[in-house]
């Protein structure tokens, strides 16, 4: 087998390594391209370009595989709890009953936020966006928490990563609360961190909000979901601010604000919304198909494709059948779970959508089982953030420990104007 691949220029043959992963993956080596060559590569997107080595997380786009340090993501969904998927990829296995006890305990002691952050929360603009008031707190958290030089770097991070991981989740529930002009609600010793999230987004002293373990597990499966997809634009993000050496406060920023975006976190808010749109104009789905497929009409069905699944996104058949659980549980009918049928069934059978690789993914049912634990519409993007958060932790612990660590600073084909002189102001016509 070849170990290595020849780029051939100019009558001169340069060779450069084949590295191959534990799943038979391969990639060429260019890390000396330049030097060796003057070539750089361009590839808008990165989507042939592998930034790192990686043992978190292992995607087969054509297979629809999806593993989190090895163990399905089915596995995980059905058996595990977020808390526990968590802890698998930021320390690389499965904790015993006694380290789960304890990562529990610890997340629940440090889950309260400081009181002087609910002055910053109190001062945002009503209708500010939950995802850029969360982005601006995590930033916050540093201040409020300095390191302390008395612990050594491991104690740290660690300390770090719980604060993280607990807080978030509160100050979620803390902006929603004061978005409603209610009392803000604490997290409770006894309740699991799911239950909590629930508890702290719904109880009030009128109403008091009773767990119900079908939700629970739907909220644990969701987060489950969205722990970590391998090198996409957030994680990205994260890895890219983290080679800077920044705090991990800094870089989880950054990662939120990623995410932030329409084709991206956002998503799962889009489909709603194009949903929504369906409905109003009679629930013919037949118009939007028909605007999808017009290759000079901009709209675009959200929830259909991905940048690296080719078949059926692995993480949106389990997120349908928990759409469904939910819905009879609850007796709700969503018109909008109809209109969704309707649209997966009609691209389905489309060669359009088959030939693009267009199928649903995750972002497709996790509206309306948010919809129907009652989640706004608003929040769902820092739902998707604080499920996403233990993927960033642990590839920003990886990098930190990468021994072919570089500060990110990838190159340009420069295609502008050629060196002219500087013209006096009075000269210039």
């Amino acid at each position: 087998m070849e170990t290595t691949a020849k780029f051939i220029f100019d009558g001169k043959t340069f060779e450069m390594p084949i590295i191959t992963g534990s799943e038979g993956e391969k990639a060429i080596d260019i890390s000396k391209l330049r030097q060796e060559t003057g070539f750089i590569t361009y590839d808008p997107g990165f989507a042939n370009t592998g930034a790192c080595l990686s043992n978190i997380t292992f995607m087969n786009g054509e297979k629809g595989i999806l593993r989190y340090r090895g163990i399905p993501v089915e596995q995980l969904a059905e058996h595990s709890s977020f808390v526990e998927t968590a802890y698998l990829l930021i320390n690389g296995e499965l904790p015993v009953r006694t380290q789960l006890q304890s990562f529990s305990v610890l997340l629940n002691d440090h889950s309260l936020v400081h009181e002087d952050m609910r002055h910053f929360f109190n001062n945002f603009p009503r209708r500010a966006h939950p995802m850029g008031i969360l982005s601006s707190m995590v930033n916050a958290l540093r201040a409020f928490y300095p390191e302390i030089p008395e612990r050594s770097e491991e104690e740290e991070i660690n300390m770090t990563v719980t604060r993280l991981l607990s807080k978030v989740r509160t100050m979620a529930a803390i902006s929603y609360k004061i978005s409603r002009g209610h009392k803000v609600v604490y997290p409770k010793q006894e309740l699991s961190y799911a239950a909590n999230f629930l508890n702290m987004m719904f109880d009030s002293p009128v109403r008091p909000y009773e767990i119900d373990p079908d939700l629970v597990k739907a909220l644990n499966v969701f987060w489950i979901l969205h722990a970590d997809h391998e090198q996409n634009c957030s994680t990205a993000a994260v890895r890219l601010v983290g080679s800077a050496r920044v705090n991990l406060y800094a870089a989880i920023s950054a990662g939120i604000c990623a995410l932030w975006g329409p084709l991206h976190g956002g998503a799962n808010q889009a489909v709603i919304e194009m949903l929504e749109a369906i409905q109003a104009n009679g629930g013919d789905v037949n118009p939007f198909i028909a605007r999808a497929k017009h290759k000079d009409d901009p709209f675009r069905l959200m929830g259909f494709g991905h940048r690296v699944y080719k078949t059926y996104d692995p993480r949106a058949k389990i997120m349908k059948e928990q759409c469904y659980k939910i819905l009879e549980k609850l007796k709700i009918h969503d018109p909008l779970l109809d209109i969704a049928m309707k649209l997966e069934e009609a691209a389905l059978k489309d060669s359009y959508f088959i030939d693009h690789y267009l199928y649903p993914n995750l972002d497709f049912y996790t509206g309306i089982v948010l919809r129907a634990i009652g989640i706004p519409l608003n929040m769902f993007t820092v739902m998707f953030a604080i499920g996403r958060l233990p993927g960033w932790i642990s590839q920003w612990k990886e990098s930190m420990e990468d021994p072919h660590w570089k500060l990110h600073r990838p190159r340009q084909v420069y295609t502008g104007l050629n060196q002219r002189d500087y013209i006096p102001i009075d000269q210039r016509g």
